[in-house]
């Protein structure tokens, strides 16, 4: 991993450095890009939907739509990715946990061949737990919102 940023540093994360900040994979892995990274503040993360995501063999078959739990978890991805680019070789051997989700609203459904955009906003980044603003967005429309917190943790689950 890289160092920390400078933080008027603005950063793109395409998949494989992604794959670097996040444990995630298939087919929990919910960002497929992240821009507009300003470490410490703020970052947009991308998620191509398509008809191939496992979970649309059963969310309504013949009418399929994203559920709203992983709009927020790809949110936290997005987040997540932030704070590991924040931190650089600080977060070597650690990884982000996602604690709490407040204030959590769907607005409309997310369907196959949407791309979600997911602004992200620091509220609070300091020490172990850092607090998120987040929305999603189809085009201009607003799909999703919500303000959640994470934790860092070393590799036997301990709050750093």
């Amino acid at each position: 991993m890289s160092d920390v940023v400078a933080p008027d540093t603005m950063g793109v994360a395409e998949i494989a450095r992604i794959m670097e900040l996040l444990p995630h994979r298939y087919p929990m892995l919910l960002v497929d890009k992240v821009v507009d990274m300003v470490p410490g503040k703020s970052a947009t993360g991308i998620k191509n939907v398509t008809i191939n995501e496992p979970f649309f063999s059963g969310h309504f078959p013949a009418q399929p739509v994203m559920p709203g739990v992983l709009i927020i978890e790809s949110m936290a991805q997005t987040a997540a990715a932030l704070v590991v680019h924040s931190l650089g070789t600080d977060m070597n051997g650690k990884i982000v946990y996602f604690m709490t989700v407040d204030k959590g609203r769907f607005r409309q459904p997310v369907a196959p061949g949407d791309t979600l955009h997911m602004p992200v906003t620091v509220l609070r980044g300091h020490g172990s737990v850092w607090k998120f603003s987040g929305q999603a967005k189809v085009g201009d429309t607003l799909v999703a919102e919500a303000e959640y917190s994470a934790m860092i943790v070393d590799p036997q689950g301990q709050r750093v």
